[in-house]
């Protein structure tokens, strides 16, 4: 029996356009089942870099729970990963190991050792958010085969110039994999979310800061039960074709057009980090030229490989026919416009939130009170919830309004959970 995952693609879309149609979307399901090791000789090589906040508003209990939560997140790795613990102020520290910056091999013995050095964590300082990258990269790259994986935690906002932390995350983009949280309130959604989308990441609102130690253990866990350090989705379109997007829609929205690296001129890889077990769907559109009744073509063709062998996982074709059936030609299908709400619900609240901040209280009111609806219509009760506590719709009139007081965590989490996505809920679910 083969140790390797197997992986599927399968393309969900409306192949049939109206006799002046230009615009192919299909929504491509990728999924990994099986397989628990890369290698008949054990499992996959896995490095990890647990970054701490200790800044100066890390003081009293927010220091103890950070500590509780890396020692935590030091116990669930696996025997045998590389690790080290990174401590952030403006500057990056290694807690563990001391001296010579590497990663050393989890054991019983190196996690006592680490969990006595987290144990004497201090907050002060400031907060340098690119610094901490960069010492985690540095660490990371002596691993180039491993799955490589930073956690990340902070509870205020980055000191760095705007330009500096751009600059390391431009410089580290796709090298490894980050997860982000933000505990409290103080911290900027907008940061952490750089970090997420340039490292192929996520990022967590952590409200009460006593379940830091459950978020890093559940993150570690997952990081640890990944078995393929990285897979490409290879696009082909024809030359008269324009890949206009290729976007991540689940779990969790992550554009990924700019991430491309050419292969040929009609030919580009889009990363999609580190794999498991797990299913994830991604968003295509591909702009084409007029075609005649009738016709058939392949307006794009999707591979998932792996980058470095050129090695086909699974593959499939998005197709376009022009139709002067009307009925064909206006369906939409299911998952497609599925994801496309899901799309624009995260942008109407991003813009909503944007709106409210800058004082402008009718866009607001309006992008806000139509996220609602759509969260409502498509199943999200935790973003309509959360969106009912920034904007009221009167149930008689339907006017909407915002409301004046809104607690800062709810905020937060409207802002940092429009990033998550549903699932197409079956008929009859």
């Amino acid at each position: 029996m083969s140790d390797q995952p197997t992986f599927t693609l399968t393309i969900d879309q409306n192949k049939y356009l109206p006799l002046d149609g230009r615009e192919v979307h299909a929504i491509l399901t990728v999924g990994a089942t099986g397989g628990i090791t890369t290698q008949a000789a054990g499992p996959a090589e896995a490095a990890e870099v647990i970054i701490v906040d200790t800044s100066g508003s890390m003081s009293g209990s927010k220091i103890r729970e950070a500590r509780q939560a890396a020692v935590t997140a030091v116990q669930t790795l696996r025997d045998g990963a590389y690790f080290a613990v990174i401590a952030g102020t403006d500057r990056a520290t290694m807690v563990y190991p001391r001296g010579n910056p590497q990663l050393v091999k989890a054991t019983p013995a190196t996690k006592a050792e680490a969990h006595r050095a987290i144990d004497k964590l201090l907050a002060h300082g400031g907060t340098a958010i690119g610094e901490w990258l960069k010492l985690a990269g540095h660490l990371l790259t002596a691993h180039p085969s491993a799955i490589r994986h930073a956690l990340l935690m902070t509870d205020g906002q980055n000191n760095e110039r705007a330009d500096v932390f751009g600059a390391v995350l431009a410089a580290w983009s796709g090298k490894f994999v980050v997860d982000c949280l933000g505990v409290g309130a103080d911290w900027a959604p907008a940061e952490l979310r750089r970090v997420a989308e340039a490292m192929l990441g996520t990022f967590d609102f952590v409200r009460d800061q006593g379940d830091l130690p459950e978020y890093f253990r559940r993150l570690t866990q997952t990081s640890m039960s990944k078995t393929v350090a990285e897979l490409s989705l290879r696009v082909w379109v024809p030359q008269t074709a324009r890949l206009k997007f290729v976007k991540q829609v689940s779990p969790v929205l992550l554009d990924l057009t700019g991430k491309r690296t050419d292969v040929n001129p009609l030919t580009g890889d889009y990363p999609t980090g580190s794999w498991g077990a797990e299913e994830r769907e991604y968003h295509v559109c591909v702009e084409v030229p007029p075609g005649q009744i009738g016709q058939e073509i392949r307006a794009g063709w999707v591979k998932l490989v792996r980058p470095d062998t050129g090695d086909v996982l699974a593959s499939g074709n998005v197709l376009a026919q022009w139709t002067d059936d009307l009925a064909q030609s206006t369906r939409i299908n299911g998952k497609v416009a599925h994801y496309t709400g899901q799309a624009e619900l995260h942008d109407l609240i991003q813009d909503g939130l944007s709106a409210r901040a800058a004082g402008d209280v009718d866009t607001a009111t309006a992008r806000l009170a139509k996220a609602r609806e759509i969260a409502v219509e498509s199943g999200r009760e935790d973003t309509a919830r959360l969106l009912e506590k920034v904007v009221e719709v009167d149930p008689a009139s339907g006017t909407a309004r915002l409301r004046r007081d809104v607690d800062k965590a709810d905020e937060i989490e409207l802002d940092t959970g429009s990033v998550r996505t549903s699932r197409l809920r079956k008929e009859g679910s």
